[in-house]
């Protein structure tokens, strides 16, 4: 049967890597701009839009702000850029702005910050892929016109080919991605060329629209809020550029200058195509609304709800190169493919987000481990699971959408550019050397000015938002920090509960009994007690088996095995795959075939908890392991509990459903005589446990 599986997963994602292959997934920087700086350049093609979407409520007049609004955006775009180069250099591990903000602020703002970066990385693919699908729609209408369907199989898509790995994704996205930058900069200089060169009027389709204003003649504090708030949709901008600090590690060495490189390249890219196409949008007379059907006119008569308004971008390219024409036609496409896949930055950074939160015990532990590909799989899955959900939601409307965006954005700039002030502050403490020195107080001045303008871009994107759809971003990142800091109180109780103390414990006291091998992944008591039952086994030979999955946690279990002086021999069989039943069973089947008259016996210790979402939170390698080796001849499995605080829930439970008449119950005679038979008969049977997870 795992066979049968495995064909079609082979041919869907590859075939497995091993992982002393992981420094051949790294990233050039070539193709780590397209992989990590998608999302900041394509948000171009939907950011013009939403300014002109919000200054639309004050009718045409309100459109000459609009470079001043994209001056004000370049000014954040160039302070942001300028910060995460001084991030890239100082945490170079890839934990981004959760590592600043968990270092230097505390665990609270780092949970925060991991929170609302969860959250705009879903938002992320979400948006993007809406979007994509509306840009596709201007080209082709069966798109629009199912634009659900077609943005959840584009998630599912994406999806697939992220499974496949960071670099064969990378290389799949590279050539829409630079044909979108090339496209982009033809449209701006042919445009300009035709616009001042030429002197040729550019007209776009909606030029002889007229605007309804929802508030017309707008002035003093209304005015105000509302370019504002046109600022805030146009920081749609900057979503993503967070991304290049979280993905440090996926970048070929030297790493941190390569980052930091690619980040000033996304800079200026994405900055220059947002203020062209600003540009064109003005001198073409695009029009937009945010109720198209109600608010534009054409000939004095509302256009009607069978109008479809196309993208700010899409008017662009029929003004400058003509509707319907091949390059207008090129551009349409690769907008819409560089959209779906600015989706690729949350793909990279929330599965290395995740696994770095598993490993902090915040997330289920799967998330920290790779798949077959080398990449996070379970990480991408969930992210795909949940972009699908939001996306069905919000019925793929990419202006619904975007008003829950930004929020999760700003939180995460303005509390990691606190945090590198902090870290500024306490590395000038201690150095001496006035060079260094120097350079620390730059870096200090430029991460201080941008915690200070990210702060306010917060409080107006809080304040303008909030009302729009900025609320439900809020109760996500709380949703998170809630569930996290529950994962982390587990996590924590159960490594206290079972951690080894020194000196002998009633855990490391000898049974009774017999072995031949014991599992084991820690030094803590539940391994003690594996141990110490199998030694009274008295079988022939008795060792201890580990699997290599991780070459550091492998490296301290031998040394904390050594200084323990546990007498039985510990074995640690490689895995190059990641795998955890496979090596076993193989190692297993060798013993059998050396000695084929041998039994083997197999002892594994387990955890026994007491509710349904604690077997989520541990691994359920034993169950699949015990049904492996419950097929292979000559070999007996012996699993040894250890039953954490928790599992008396379950043990009371049962005890109350005690008065519960079964079918046959009747027949065996009440409850209270059955249960002092049994007891006479049977001693020390367990009671109900609630199930077992296990993590050797």
């Amino acid at each position: 049967m795992s066979k049968l599986t495995d064909v079609p997963k082979r041919i869907l994602i590859g075939r497995a890597l091993r992982s002393d292959r992981l420094g051949e997934t790294l990233l050039p920087k070539r193709v780590a701009l397209p992989v990590f700086a998608s999302d900041p350049l394509s948000s171009v093609a939907y950011a013009p839009g939403e300014v002109l979407l919000v200054l639309s409520i004050a009718g045409v007049s309100a459109y000459h702000f609009s470079p001043w609004i994209a001056v004000a955006v370049v000014v954040l775009m160039f302070t942001v850029v300028a910060s995460y180069r001084q991030n890239v250099r100082a945490y170079p591990s890839g934990g981004g702005d959760y590592e600043v903000a968990n270092t230097n602020l505390g665990r609270r703002a780092g949970l925060t910050v991991a929170s609302a970066l969860l959250v705009d990385y879903v938002l992320t693919v979400a948006v993007s892929i809406s979007a994509g699908i509306e840009n596709l729609g201007s080209a082709i209408p069966f798109v629009v016109e199912h634009k659900l369907l077609c943005a959840v199989a584009a998630i599912v898509l994406l999806t697939l080919m992220n499974l496949r790995g960071v670099k064969e994704s990378g290389k799949l996205f590279a050539i829409p991605t630079y044909v979108f930058v090339g496209a982009v900069f033809l449209m701006l200089l042919w445009g300009a060329f035709r616009g001042l060169v030429l002197g040729e009027d550019m007209n776009a389709p909606t030029a002889d629209f007229e605007i309804k204003p929802e508030h017309g003649g707008l002035a003093g504090f209304a005015l105000v809020f509302l370019l504002l708030r046109a600022f805030s949709s146009g920081c749609a901008a900057l979503t993503g550029v967070e991304a290049i600090s979280n993905g440090v590690p996926a970048f070929r060495r030297p790493k941190s200058k390569n980052a930091a490189t690619t980040l000033a390249m996304m800079g200026l890219l994405a900055v220059t195509m947002f203020c062209g196409i600003i540009a064109l949008a003005m001198a073409t007379d695009v029009k937009m609304a945010e109720r198209p059907a109600q608010d534009l006119f054409l000939d004095g008569s509302p256009v009607g709800a069978d109008y479809v308004q196309h993208p700010v971008i899409s008017q662009v390219a029929a003004a400058v190169f003509g509707d319907g024409t091949f390059l207008f036609v090129i551009l349409a496409v690769a907008t819409a493919l560089v959209l779906f896949l600015a989706a690729n930055t949350a793909y990279n950074g929330f599965p290395l987000l995740g696994s770095i939160l598993a490993q902090d015990r915040y997330l289920p532990r799967q998330l920290h481990t790779r798949g077959d590909r080398l990449a996070f799989s379970n990480g991408i899955v969930l992210l795909a699971g949940a972009a699908a959900l939001l996306v069905w939601i919000y019925a793929a409307d990419s202006t619904r959408l975007i008003q829950l965006y930004i929020v999760g954005v700003f939180v995460s700039f303005t509390l990691s550019q606190t945090g590198m002030v902090r870290h500024w502050n306490r590395l000038l403490r201690t150095e001496r050397d006035q060079a260094k020195r120097r350079h620390m107080i730059r870096s200090r001045a430029i991460n201080a000015f941008g915690a200070f303008f990210t702060g306010v871009v917060l409080v107006v994107v809080l304040v303008t938002k909030f009302s729009h759809g900025a609320w439900v971003a809020l109760l996500g990142m709380v949703i998170f920090y809630v569930t996290m800091s529950a994962i982390r109180r587990h996590y924590d109780r159960v490594a206290e509960e079972i951690s080894a103390p020194e000196g002998p414990t009633d855990d490391t006291v000898r049974p009774s009994r017999v072995h031949s091998i014991v599992l084991v992944s820690k030094v803590h008591k539940p391994t003690l007690r594996a141990v110490a039952y199998a030694k009274l086994m008295r079988s022939d030979t008795l060792e201890a088996v580990s699997i290599n999955v991780d070459p550091d946690e492998t490296r301290a279990l031998r040394e904390e095995w050594e200084r323990r002086g546990i007498t039985v021999p510990l074995k640690v069989l490689d895995s190059p795959y990641r795998e955890i039943t496979r090596p076993i069973i193989e190692y297993v089947k060798g013993l059998r075939r050396d000695s084929p008259r041998d039994a083997v016996s197999v002892i594994i210790p387990e955890y026994v908890v007491g509710h349904w979402y604690e077997h989520i939170l541990h691994n359920q390698s034993a169950l699949r392991l015990k049904g492996r080796l419950l097929f292979t001849p000559g070999v007996m499995v012996t699993s040894v509990p250890y039953q954490l605080e928790s599992s008396e829930a379950a043990r009371k439970r049962a005890r109350r459903r005690a008065d519960w008449s079964a079918p046959g119950m009747v027949r065996r005679g009440p409850v209270e005589k059955r249960t002092k038979q049994s007891a006479g008969r049977a001693g020390g049977r367990a009671e109900d446990g609630g199930g077992s997870g296990n993590d050797a």
